[in-house]
């Protein structure tokens, strides 16, 4: 009995990736709780369960004392030396049950308590895995379609989204998932730039605009490798294949700089600036100037360009003119 007992632990254990230690532990708390019921319930109830030596060892602890004040966890000398002839006064004595004693009660109480304590593995399991996916990209199949601006998905379809957070919401792990996550444009440049995937170029942040623009700005930690030029690739290719995984939205790379009129001035990309007056630099914020003819570029369709530009650098960009200042500005 025993035999088939730990091989059919094995091919458990093996069918469903869980460890056969928190398996026997749990086999081993299913016991105990359901032998409790014949002491009312007393923690005096112990099991052992050894797979090498495959056997199961369960037994009840009581005291040896002179006079019985509970039954459930009291011998008197006499009663125990009946077991143990070196019992004592005072002393503890273990009592082995025969698991064959405890009947369906038990039986049925321990397989509902390995059930679950399957379930809680498989959960346990199935949140680890997705935890190690938290922030990453992943290819997955479109069951629903909620569409991103610009982007058009059918049932069925592959694509690939960004794991935003993984959270234990007790039935099992809650999985939040994103096609608008800034998180998902770094994510791929990652994949598509092999400098980006080393090191050697860090993406220092992120605008987005899901399905209608992005702006990312690089800088390399090698001066002979061009940070923009390496995220654009060989004829655009590299950009281009992220460009293809957004649905086509439109990305501007720029050059990251620590002097924040030189940054202001690349993230306004497309648009051709001029200079840049830093107007208060404890609340950020700046005045670019730009030729005329690129005033409507530099601020883009209904204040796009500017607004992705404002948060990419994390300052407030005011657009002048060079002919002077527009109404309203």
């Amino acid at each position: 009995m025993n035999k088939e007992f730990f091989e059919a632990v094995k091919m458990l254990t093996a069918e469903k990736g869980i460890s056969e230690e928190y398996l026997y532990d749990k086999i081993a708390a299913a016991i105990v709780v359901a032998a409790k019921h014949d002491y009312n319930g007393k923690d005096i109830v112990h099991c052992d369960i050894d797979p090498e030596k495959m056997t199961i060892k369960v037994y009840v602890t009581k005291n040896v004392v002179e006079e019985i004040e509970d039954p459930d966890t009291d011998l008197t000398l006499e009663q125990a030396q009946l077991i143990r002839k070196s019992a004592k006064i005072g002393k503890t004595i273990n009592i082995p049950l025969k698991t064959k004693e405890f009947g369906r009660i038990v039986a049925q109480t321990a397989k509902h308590v390995i059930r679950q304590g399957i379930r809680e593995a498989e959960r346990g399991k199935m949140l680890e895995e997705f935890q190690s996916k938290n922030q990453e990209l992943i290819t997955a199949k479109v069951n629903k379609v909620e569409q991103v601006p610009g982007e058009t998905r059918v049932e069925g379809q592959m694509i690939k989204i960004f794991v935003v957070d993984v959270k234990d919401v007790g039935k099992g792990p809650k999985v939040m998932i994103s096609r608008t996550h800034p998180g998902l444009v770094r994510r791929l440049f990652e994949t598509e730039v092999p400098e980006i995937f080393d090191g050697t170029i860090e993406i220092m942040s992120v605008s987005r605009e899901a399905g209608s623009r992005t702006k990312i700005a690089v800088m390399s930690k090698d001066e002979d490798v061009d940070a923009v030029g390496s995220c654009i690739g060989p004829r655009g290719q590299r950009v281009s294949n992220v460009v293809d995984a957004l649905g086509g939205e439109k990305i501007d790379i720029v050059k990251y700089s620590t002097d924040p009129a030189e940054f202001v001035s690349a993230a306004l990309a497309p648009a051709d600036v001029l200079s840049v007056e830093i107007l208060d630099e404890d609340a950020k914020s700046c005045r670019a100037t730009v030729p005329d003819d690129q005033l409507s570029l530099a601020i883009g369709n209904k204040g796009q360009n500017v607004r992705l530009a404002a948060k990419l650098t994390s300052w407030k960009i005011d657009i002048k003119p060079e002919s002077g200042f527009y109404e309203g500005e």
